[in-house]
């Protein structure tokens, strides 16, 4: 008997997540301590995961720089692949059994995503990596995170970020800031807290799907979280 409080996850990493301290590309030491601690969960939840591309390459950031705003987004697209290809290749050595889907066709790497495939690889206890976003320009990985935790019909959608939750301002700015255990959809997108971007924050809403919101550097914090522990904030 799993005595983890959720069945099916989705998690969602930020590519600067991945980055470390060296604040660019793929830290493999990052990586790698992610799959470490994704042992143990992997056994009693069935977990996806979406990863942006910030990392490597930003959209939002090549469109202000004066780049064509559709093709910035592929570009970005294409840079969730290569993280999504790291994840997996430091998951299966250590014993993750993974598949990646990406919504961009490419089939020397990947998966096309097929959502009644991706189903039965989570039955059979694989870690599945939605890659691409959702495969359209101006939406980001927040809004694809979203999408797929509904389609999957995840319990909970799990953003991994630098703080420890929810607050009514930046904490990093403002010593004052004032954590939330638990705050509502209604009241994150009226006061612009920036969880997830509107679009994601009211996909998530419309299909009751809560978010948590926790540190992604407190060593045990993913498997604490699907304990039920109080770890971060939900958003609910």
């Amino acid at each position: 008997m799993s005595d983890f409080a959720y069945k099916r996850v989705l998690l969602k990493l930020s590519g600067e997540a991945l980055a470390g301290s060296q604040g660019y590309g793929i830290d493999p030491k990052v990586v790698d301590d992610l799959a470490e601690e994704l042992e143990e969960v992997v056994r009693g939840v069935e977990l996806c995961i979406v990863v942006g591309g910030g990392n490597i390459f930003r959209g939002m950031a090549g469109a202000a720089e004066g780049m064509d705003r559709s093709q910035a987004d592929y570009i970005g697209m294409l840079a969730t692949v290569m993280n999504s290809l790291a994840l997996q290749e430091a998951f299966e050595r250590h014993g993750i059994e993974t598949r990646v889907q990406s919504a961009i066709n490419m089939q020397q790497v990947s998966e096309p995503f097929i959502r009644r495939k991706a189903e039965r690889h989570l039955e059979k206890g694989r870690v599945v990596i939605f890659a691409a976003g959702s495969g359209n320009p101006y939406f980001t990985t927040d809004t694809a995170a979203a999408l797929r935790a509904c389609e999957m019909n995840c319990e909970l959608l799990m953003k991994a970020t630098k703080v420890d939750g929810v607050y009514d301002k930046d904490p990093v700015k403002n010593a004052d800031a004032v954590k939330f255990d638990r705050i509502s959809y209604k009241e994150v997108l009226a006061r612009d807290l920036h969880v997830m971007d509107a679009a994601a924050t009211s996909l998530c809403m419309d299909n009751n799907l809560p978010i948590m919101v926790f540190n992604l550097d407190g060593k045990g914090n993913i498997a604490a979280a699907l304990r039920g522990e109080a770890v971060g904030t939900v958003v609910g």
